[in-house]
């Protein structure tokens, strides 16, 4: 039977709550050994999508595989795949941070205690605490501690650095990328485009429940936007380059040109142009971003939230692959 080349795939994926449809024909794949980051503004769909991969909801139409596995269908031989960390992980409150790591440790056999305990170090947590005791930065940093610990071909996050400090956010971070680098397959959510954009390899977005965009992230870091002042009137784009480039007046004497490749061919032409106070930046995901979601507002994106159903109790959420 010949490898699956992709790790996680979707195809038709729809998930309908009576009348509403918070997931509608949504395919895509992720390749094995991809950071993939997940994007949309709430009420988009995200938080459908990651429960119906881990098998916690029926699609109402189409299918999701990990590994080759039907995530609904064959949830235990995907759940072997999965480390996952829930939005809001909860953790059993009586006990201390160190027993929690152990507990879950031994809970899956691809549980990894010492490394564990090693990531919790370079997030610099107290795990002699109860967990009662510490504050919701550090419940996160211990539910991370054993995630980021277990050795599964696919890693989850959910939102991984809410709730924390910017140093620990930069700590985490590095933890996901040395995960890809390891060759881990992981999916990236999260509304913090900066984070996105520094580690993962691709993002897709959602919108409405429909996957709207798809973006290498090495493509748009070639892509810039040049601001300048016009001093006179604005010539025609060159024949070899008026397809490439989406040129803008902004209020009276202003000028944007974004450009989708290399500034090389480019630049000629700006040379001849009368311009003054030219300025080059990198585009950004944040440019993508409002590209598509620039007219949501939070109002309608409250209209639109759909009943959740917990799958599982809220305290072995994170542990959910580890019963099988």
């Amino acid at each position: 039977m010949p490898a699956v080349t992709s790790l996680v795939e979707t195809k038709g994926l729809t998930k309908r709550f009576g009348s509403f449809t918070a997931l509608d024909n949504c395919s895509f794949s992720v390749p094995r050994g991809e950071i993939c980051g997940l994007l949309g503004p709430n009420g988009s769909g995200k938080t459908t999508l990651l429960r119906t991969l881990l098998g916690f909801m029926q699609p109402s139409v189409g299918w999701a595989k990990i590994d080759g596995h039907d995530c609904y269908h064959q949830s235990v031989a995907a759940h072997r795949q999965v480390a996952y960390l829930p939005g809001e992980a909860r953790l059993f409150r009586r006990m201390r941070g160190r027993d929690v790591l152990k507990f879950f440790s031994q809970l899956r056999p691809d549980g990894n205690y010492p490394r564990s305990i090693e990531i919790a170090d370079r997030l610099g947590l107290d795990l002699s605490r109860q967990v009662a005791r510490c504050s919701t930065g550090m419940r996160q940093m211990i539910a991370l501690s054993f995630t980021m610990a277990v050795e599964s071909p696919l890693v989850i996050l959910d939102e991984p650095t809410a709730n924390l400090d910017p140093s620990v956010r930069s700590e985490v971070l590095r933890l996901v990328a040395e995960a890809g680098r390891r060759g881990r397959t992981v999916i990236f959510s999260s509304h913090v485009l900066s984070e996105v954009e520094r580690v993962c390899d691709r993002v897709i977005m959602l919108r409405r429940g429909r996957l709207v965009h798809s973006q290498r992230m090495d493509a748009l870091l070639r892509q810039h936007r040049i601001k300048a002042q016009l001093t006179g009137p604005l010539p025609e784009a060159p024949e070899e380059l008026a397809d490439q480039l989406q040129v803008r007046r902004v209020g009276r004497d202003g000028l944007e040109i974004d450009t989708p490749g290399e500034l090389t061919a480019l630049l000629g032409w700006l040379a001849t142009l009368p311009l003054a106070e030219v300025s080059v930046s990198p585009i950004g995901l944040q440019t993508v971003y409002d590209r598509f979601h620039h007219d949501e507002h939070h109002h309608d994106e409250q209209q639109r939230e759909a009943p959740i159903v917990e799958p599982l109790d809220d305290e072995l959420t994170i542990a959910s692959a580890a019963r099988e």
